[in-house]
């Protein structure tokens, strides 16, 4: 079974037992762009209890605002919404309440045009309330009503308007752009997490250059990360691919590394994410001449779990030569040459009677440095080396 052949199946359930059932928003969106949706979403008329009646298997997500997760044939799983007018936004991020209404009120109250539109999947009809059809023909993002109240109501839309519009290669309207602007500065009210997922999406899209030329542009890039001053966007291009990490570290390869605290605490990154971006960016230029580096230096590198993501950075910052000699290297060397298995570890000059301390790690890296260099290669060896 399909995603849409699932989401299919709600709405035929729902309309079955008399409610008004539409596929809506993202899915909407990208069907109309010709795209395969990765998710499906359902907007309903049921009451959400009316809802759990008719699905078993189903979660109350968010039902304060109508939001019930139907779950089908795993992996299989339908947000279905009642449709609702909304409250005040008083923390700007979420309806203090909700009164469940009409689609076209529904529709009235989503970001923006190309996200407010339903289909019937039944009788194969687009239900458009808004305007997001002809938008989107014009390659328009257009925010629903009055753009800064829209922005007011959840300040990450201002994020949102540049993810989609560079990922829909979209002319962001004059209007909405303007208030976009002019509340730019406003998006630090939103938390970490939530600009740094946006951030995110925004960087691994193949559309990240034209993205982070928008948030330049409009004042948000220097809302949230103030230290990137003039990003590097060829470099940005260049990309093949990237995980959030790499694309972030490029972004912010510039940043000194005692500055990195900072916008790794806004951000609220996880620890992984501050570790890789670091090292990352410590790291940039370390591979330029690799076949001039000891061994002893060149092989944890080409050993490092993240020796992928590094290689990959130096070929967009230029050093080709150095990251495709090491690529070569990674190709023709067997892991037991790259990481071979230490000769002797702490436990071993333990057993030996030498008493832990400072002389343990320059015993134990002056074996592992001769091991990896290839002057020693047995335990024999390494006790030579050291007594």
């Amino acid at each position: 079974m399909s995603p849409r052949k699932f989401a299919t199946d709600v709405v035929t359930t729902l309309r079955q037992a008399g409610h008004e059932a539409l596929f809506a928003g993202g899915c909407v969106r990208d069907q109309f762009l010709g795209l395969e949706p990765d998710d499906f979403d359902v907007a309903t008329s049921a009451l959400p209890e009316q809802v759990q009646k008719l699905f078993q298997r189903s979660l109350a997500v968010g039902a304060a605002f109508g939001v019930i997760e139907v779950l089908g044939p795993k992996p299989h799983k339908v947000q279905v919404a009642t449709f609702r007018s909304d409250g005040p936004y008083s923390d700007a991020r979420r309806p203090d309440h909700v009164v469940y209404s009409s689609a076209k009120e529904d529709a009235e109250r989503r970001d923006f045009t190309i996200n407010g539109m339903f289909f019937d999947p039944l009788n194969d009809k687009l239900i458009d309330y808004v305007g997001g059809e002809k938008d989107l023909a014009a390659k328009l993002l257009r925010a629903i009503g009055e753009p800064a109240a829209r922005f007011r109501e959840d300040r990450l839309r201002l994020l949102r308007a540049i993810r989609f519009a560079a990922r829909f290669a979209l002319t962001i309207e004059p209007a909405t752009w303007d208030a976009l602007k002019a509340m730019a500065v406003e998006v630090v009210s939103v938390s970490g997490e939530r600009i740094a997922e946006e951030l995110r999406k925004l960087v691994v899209h193949s559309s990240r250059t034209v993205g982070v030329q928008m948030l330049l542009d409009s004042g948000l890039l220097k809302a949230v990360l103030p230290e990137v001053i003039e990003p590097d966007a060829d470099t940005l291009d260049r990309l093949q691919t990237p995980s959030s990490s790499l694309a972030l570290a490029v972004l912010m390869k510039h940043v000194s590394l005692t500055a990195l605290g900072k916008p790794f605490e806004r951000l609220r990154l996880s620890n992984q994410e501050r570790d890789q971006i670091r090292w990352l960016i410590r790291h940039q230029v370390a591979l330029i001449e690799p076949d001039n580096l000891p061994l002893h230096v060149l092989k944890p590198f080409l050993a490092h779990s993240w020796i992928d993501e590094l290689l990959a950075m130096h070929q967009t910052c230029g050093h080709v030569n150095g990251a495709d000699w090491c690529a070569n290297k990674l190709r023709e060397w067997p892991r037991e040459k790259i990481d071979p298995p230490a000769l002797m570890t702490g436990d071993d000059l333990v057993a030996m009677g030498m008493t832990p301390g400072p002389a343990f790690k320059v015993l134990i890296d002056r074996i592992r440095n001769a091991q990896l260099d290839e002057r020693i290669s047995s335990r024999e060896e390494a006790l030579k080396l050291i007594t």
